[in-house]
């Protein structure tokens, strides 16, 4: 065992005393592969994650992530990780949510759950009540579904590509793949490498003078 690594059997005790001092804000812990996970309310995170900072020194929020299951009827985790800097260990705090209802903010505890909260609303649909300012942070304008979510197509809903006639940038709904508007000249995408007469139509720009093993 690591000489830094939390002994399991101190943080099994550390999950149980935090279960008991919760008030049912926690109702369970584990100890796996050297890590605590604790299991909350999800109407009840605020108190849980308030009291892991104040009575028990978790000082940091260092993230805060979804992961989704689909098969069930709530089918998001939001997961919390905890750092104590003064006891030099690790938590992670999980609560589960669906579609429609929303966890309550952490961002009055720690205010980088701020820009946390929106990520995970803006990947996977999660809603958080009290958010400040709940509003996509990764994804483009306009960008329709959660890419993160198990059922969002590998393809996207539109393709992006430039439109020489237009002169900017449009959007196109994606209905096939088999009819998508290759542009194998633009640098955003990929094609094969091609000799000239090796039975490609095109080369790349800087490709063409590519010779043999090179």
């Amino acid at each position: 065992m690591s000489a830094w690594r939390v002994p399991d059997e101190v943080l099994a005790d550390l999950g149980e005393r935090a279960i008991a001092a919760s008030g049912g804000a926690i109702t369970a812990s584990n100890v796996a592969f050297g890590e605590l996970t604790l299991l909350a309310e999800r109407g009840r995170i605020v108190e849980a994650i308030t009291l892991l900072r104040d009575q028990f020194q978790f000082q940091q929020l260092i993230d805060l992530a979804g992961a989704d299951y689909p098969q069930r009827a709530k089918r998001f985790d939001v997961v919390y990780h905890l750092l104590s800097m003064t006891a030099n260990r690790r938590v992670r705090v999980k609560i589960e949510t669906d579609e429609e209802t929303p966890a309550p903010t952490v961002s009055g505890v720690y205010p980088c759950a701020d820009w946390f909260e929106r990520e995970a609303f803006d990947m996977y649909g999660i809603f958080f009540e009290g958010h400040p300012d709940l509003r996509r942070l990764l994804t483009d304008y306009g960008f329709h579904g959660h890419p993160l979510r198990k059922d969002f197509p590998m393809t996207g809903y539109v393709e992006v590509r430039y439109d020489d006639e237009l002169k900017r940038v449009v959007y196109e709904p994606v209905k096939s793949v088999e009819f998508r508007s290759w542009d194998f000249l633009s640098p955003w995408e990929g094609a094969a490498y091609a000799q000239p007469g090796q039975g490609y139509p095109y080369a790349l720009p800087g490709d063409e003078k590519a010779g043999p093993g090179a």
